[in-house]
């Protein structure tokens, strides 16, 4: 079975998680080959919820190979907090392997995050303050630290020394912060090489034989296409490649062993942090009765998995995810949380944007005309019945079918499944996502 990736086609947050989940019980490894810790997924079991935030979902589903893969930056104290979680819950994580190539999140590089997005002032990126940034940064300017380099201390306290000669500098003469001490962070690193030693492996390798064998491997991105370093709103993105072509860089299998690509999108838009949303909606404060943004943020629970921070909401923007299947190849789409949606009378949906003055109907490629975009609208009837019992197409009602139909038309790629609902079995299978 060739490789099948996973990717986000909007801002992040879309349902990720429960995706890789509805279909791990059917493949072998599950891979992340992007980002870190800056972006959670939450899986619900039963009555059991679960928020991961560095570790593949697919952890959850007993007998799957969970793999971080090389593009993959670490933070070892979030790893094993994440993984000592899990065991306390019963879930077994003894088969997770990691990327002897992965980068390290070490403490310098959260202190100059944090003290970097501070320093900027109104010019913020919005970043999470987990050093994700700067870790990728160390990497591109080859003083980063890799998982392998925890097993020769002298070449980590080289590495470490050569990496601070220039942040103490800046910590000390812009940011008037105290300079971190080499022996520190070497000494912080090093009490985690037993317990890491285990899981280190050239996971290339492994996934590359699991595939000649015939293994099912599911690559699943973090963040999102919009948040893409090279494709998304830049600068208002992630540090990493969180599209399609991501998933052969930041794990060392071959482009071409990639045979189906899984997008996930909401019913709606959600979007964290800084940057240019054209369809966001700007209720006022204390509005009455509740505005249609306050409600998706309600009724969605649209606050950050990992940072808990307010998700800024807004109505279906066919344009990007039309963009999003462009750029990734996407075969599937998974249109998650439907069930949002009930109970409105009108649904609009974003099907061209105004700019000065001129209809475009696709992402302008220049960022100050995606900035000032102004959306155009086409509005469908909603409903009121229940869909979180739903599990075939013909049980949704009429409009909620309609509604899904359109936004099909628009995407540029088949709807594959719907969520109807938060229980990991609330889904509306339409075609089968990697048959």
């Amino acid at each position: 079975m060739p490789a099948v990736v996973i990717v986000g086609a909007q801002w992040g947050d879309e349902g990720k998680g429960k995706a890789t989940d509805l279909i791990s019980s059917r493949i072998d490894y599950v891979v992340k080959f992007n980002g870190g810790n800056n972006a959670g997924h939450t899986v619900v079991v039963g009555d059991e919820k679960y928020a991961l935030h560095l570790l593949p979902s697919g952890i959850l589903t007993p007998g799957v190979t969970p793999v971080i893969a090389n593009g993959v930056v670490v933070d070892l104290e979030v790893l094993f907090n994440e993984l000592t979680a899990l065991q306390a819950r019963g879930v077994d994580v003894s088969r997770l392997l990691v990327s002897a190539n992965a980068h390290i999140i070490t403490k310098y590089h959260v202190t100059m995050d944090k003290v970097t997005e501070r320093f900027l002032g109104k010019r913020q990126i919005g970043t999470t303050g987990r050093g994700i940034g700067p870790t990728y940064a160390d990497k591109i300017n080859r003083v980063g630290i890799r998982i392998q380099d925890l097993f020769d201390e002298s070449i980590l306290r080289q590495k470490v020394e050569a990496a601070l000669e220039v942040k103490n500098h800046m910590l000390v003469k812009i940011y008037n912060r105290r300079a971190i001490g080499a022996s520190e962070v070497v000494d912080d690193l090093l009490a985690y090489t037993e317990r890491l030693a285990p899981m280190v492996a050239d996971t290339g390798l492994v996934l590359h034989r699991a595939l000649d064998a015939g293994r099912t491997v599911l690559f699943e991105g973090g963040q999102a296409t919009m948040l893409d370093v090279d494709h998304g709103t830049y600068p208002y993105v992630t540090s990493s490649n969180a599209t399609s072509g991501g998933a052969a860089t930041g794990s060392g299998i071959a482009p071409n062993r990639i045979e189906r690509v899984i997008g996930i999108a909401k019913a709606y838009v959600t979007r964290v942090g800084a940057g240019p949303f054209p369809t966001e909606l700007h209720d006022a404060d204390g509005a009455e009765p509740e505005g249609p943004g306050a409600r998706l943020r309600r009724i969605g629970f649209e606050f950050g998995t990992t940072t808990g921070r307010p998700r800024r909401t807004g109505w279906y923007d066919a344009l990007v995810t039309r963009y999003a299947s462009r750029i990734n190849g996407i075969t599937d789409l998974v249109l998650t949380k439907l069930d949002v949606l009930t109970g409105l009378d009108r649904i609009p949906v974003c099907v061209a944007y105004e700019v000065d003055g001129e209809r475009v109907d696709e992402i302008p490629v220049n960022q100050t005309d995606f900035h000032h975009a102004r959306p155009v609208y086409e509005e469908f009837p909603g409903w009121t019945e229940d869909i979180s019992g739903a599990r075939t197409f013909e049980e949704l009602p009429a409009n909620a079918r309609s509604y899904v139909e359109a936004l099909e038309a628009m995407s540029g790629t088949r709807i594959s499944a719907i969520g109807v609902g938060a229980d990991r079995d609330a889904i509306v299978v339409r075609h089968d996502l990697i048959g």
